[in-house]
């Protein structure tokens, strides 16, 4: 604990915003819900999001080693929560948009200031135990971010005080670290033809992972709603399907590097693929049945961009990593831009089970495409790998470096 103690600060920050944040993603749909916005609205608002958050993860570098760690972080966390209280004044469509394109620009700063200070104090002796905090930290912040919304209420705005709150004290713990700055990083280059050229296969899953797993997060709640959940329920929803992505994340992610790593991202997709078939068609307005569809689909989706990850670094050159780190969270990006609007105009007009037939449509698709692959290209021999799989959090390309090499011949 010697070791982890300097890194609690950073480690606390990071836990104050990823729980903000998971409570403002699930909230912000409901409280649109409640003031009569159309899902096709929700959808464009929760788009406005991952365009900022697409933005933010290009030129985030650039401020800190202009203006340094510290200094960035304040200046993002107060705009932050600025936009959060500006979301109260102005309960609108187009003033949503234009602060969740803020917000989601600021977090992937917040973000990536804390990872990639992270990255300046972690040593490879405790590395791995960082790792697991973080994880951890991630989440138990998630999941006890859903469940404010019930304990407090969709209505009024305490809601908006909260997460402006927690926007404001993520300042507290990272402003009593030492008086140490960390070096200003390296800039993280986002060469979107470098993922095509290494791996076709991972560049069109992670904009698959996109579409699917930003639609759940952003337009979930929607769902959950119009099958008649309470809101603790919905809170429950959530939840499960996040919860659910660390279930089998180590077990496909152990097979993967024995076995044919597209293999095992063709039975995840087809894991999503049925999830989706299930709740779209058999769960109905069963609570306890949409419960076990969205636990099945968290456990086989989530996984899905650790995968893509890992098999594009199978085909990486030396020195190519960084850029394939950067490449998998663009392209991610982007699905998660176009995804919600998708899947809103679906929602709009067939009704909340086609959120599922949407993402149950695109794995299909992906499906299809991950054997045509499987059919023109050999598959990287184990032994010939340069790294294994690593489970990977979708926050800043500095995560990447902070799950460390992944080389082959360390221990899995």
């Amino acid at each position: 604990m010697s070791t982890i103690r300097p890194l609690i600060p950073l480690l606390a920050t990071a836990g104050i915003l990823i729980g903000g944040n998971g409570l403002q993603g699930t909230f912000i749909s409901l409280r649109a819900l409640e003031e009569g916005f159309s899902p096709q609205t929700i959808g464009v608002i929760g788009t406005g999001y991952n365009i900022g958050f697409a933005v933010g993860c290009i030129y985030i570098t650039r401020i800190i080693r202009a203006i340094g760690h510290i200094r960035a972080f304040c200046a993002l966390a107060a705009i932050a929560a600025a936009a959060s209280m500006l979301m109260l004044l102005y309960i609108a469509p187009l003033p949503w948009f234009l602060m969740r394109l803020v917000q989601g620009l600021c977090i992937a700063g917040l973000f990536a200031v804390v990872e990639s200070w992270l990255n300046a104090r972690v040593t490879n002796a405790n590395r791995a135990r960082t790792l697991s905090i973080y994880r951890f930290v991630d989440l138990g912040a998630v999941t006890l971010g859903q469940y404010i919304i019930p304990a407090v209420g969709v209505s009024g705005f305490e809601l908006f005080v909260i997460i402006a709150m927690t926007l404001t004290l993520s300042l507290v713990p990272i402003s009593l670290t030492d008086r140490t700055s960390p070096a200003a990083p390296e800039h993280v280059r986002f060469d979107v033809r470098v993922l095509w050229r290494v791996s076709p296969l991972a560049t069109i899953g992670c904009i698959v992972v996109g579409f699917t797993n930003a639609s759940f997060r952003s337009l979930g709640p929607v769902y959950a709603d119009g099958i008649g959940m309470t809101v603790t329920s919905i809170a429950t929803f959530m939840s499960a399907g996040i919860f659910a992505g660390v279930v089998l994340q180590y077990p496909l992610g152990h097979y993967s590097d024995k076995l044919d790593r597209r293999l095992i991202i063709l039975i995840a997709t087809f894991g999503s693929f049925v999830s989706g078939i299930f709740l779209a068609q058999v769960a109905g307005e069963s609570i306890w049945l949409n419960y076990l569809g969205i636990f099945a689909f968290g456990a086989f989706a989530m996984p899905l961009y650790s995968l893509c990850s890992a098999h594009a670094n199978d085909h990486a050159a030396p020195g190519q990593h960084a850029l394939v780190s950067a490449g998998t969270l663009f392209f991610w990006s982007v699905g998660a831009i176009a995804g919600p609007l998708f899947a809103s105009m679906l929602m709009g007009r067939y009704g909340p089970h086609s959120l599922f037939w949407y993402t149950a449509a695109v794995q299909g698709l992906f499906m299809v495409y991950t054997v045509m692959r499987m059919m023109q290209r050999e598959g990287v021999p184990a032994e010939g790998r340069r790294s294994r799989f690593r489970s990977l959090l979708r926050t800043s390309a500095f995560f990447a470096k902070l799950a460390g090499p992944g080389n082959a011949k360390d221990k899995p």
